[in-house]
């Protein structure tokens, strides 16, 4: 293995973080990192807000739904997809930009989104620097965009907290590569896969927690996804002028 490949089967998720300041450099080659990732059309719909003000964190980690590393960590990314520019481009040649308002402009925005902030985990990680991406990003969204200012046809996706680690937590138990990877056609028989995975995360979750939790991948997992999670998704796009319609040629 390669040391990026090394770096990548290592990940896991900080949040616990020291109060050493992110050197400029590092910065500068993490956000690099994300700009260099593939983009649809060569599009780079994505835009990424740094915020390290303390008031702001602050006021992020309660809109994230009161997440506290959000604020202590020293870095606080936002990653937005963004067809703002591609606006602008449209009013500079005359076009309306109709693809805007169909369903696979969200889809492009937030594949560029995470194409982009893999990069940057990847890179922050190359530095010893830790990360956890913060969904959370989208609980209050409407609320995030006014404190970020975000124009039109831009929406939060994720955010990202980086900084030096205060502890490690050590890596999660992956499922088998069998259950992610399928040769030529899905395979759907994967119950006995998932059962077996449900008993090692129910291990994992008891001896991480000392014995408090015994939460099972299904159990969490069908929890989080029995209703819509956040409630504002659809004001969001709304009011960012995304309207998600099925545009047929």
């Amino acid at each position: 293995m390669n040391a990026i490949i090394n770096t990548q089967h290592k990940h896991r998720s900080y949040r616990s973080y020291s109060s050493k300041a992110i050197e400029e450099e590092k910065l500068n080659a993490i956000i690099s990192a994300a700009q260099s990732a593939p983009s649809w059309i060569n599009g780079q719909q994505v835009s990424i807000i740094a915020v390290a003000d303390e008031q702001r964190k602050s006021q992020l980690s309660e809109l994230v739904g009161n997440q506290a590393y959000v604020a202590q960590a020293p870095i606080f990314f936002i990653f937005c997809a963004d067809f703002y520019r591609a606006q602008i481009a449209g009013e500079k040649h005359g076009k309306t930009l109709e693809a805007i308002d169909d369903v696979d402009a969200l889809l492009v925005g937030a594949t560029d989104v995470g194409l982009a902030m893999s990069n940057a985990i990847t890179a922050a990680e190359s530095l010893d620097l830790g990360t956890v991406p913060i969904g959370g990003i989208r609980k209050n969204p409407l609320e995030v965009i006014e404190l970020l200012d975000l124009p039109k046809y831009v929406i939060p996706i994720s955010g990202l907290c980086v900084g030096y680690p205060n502890e490690d937590p050590g890596t999660k138990p992956r499922f088998p590569q069998e259950a992610i990877f399928h040769k030529e056609s899905y395979q759907h028989d994967q119950t006995s896969i998932i059962d077996t995975y449900d008993e090692t995360m129910s291990a994992y979750m008891n001896k991480r927690t000392n014995g408090k939790q015994t939460t099972s991948w299904t159990e969490r997992v069908s929890s989080f996804y029995e209703k819509p999670y956040y409630s504002s998704i659809a004001d969001m796009l709304e009011q960012q002028g995304f309207n998600c319609k099925n545009v047929k040629k």
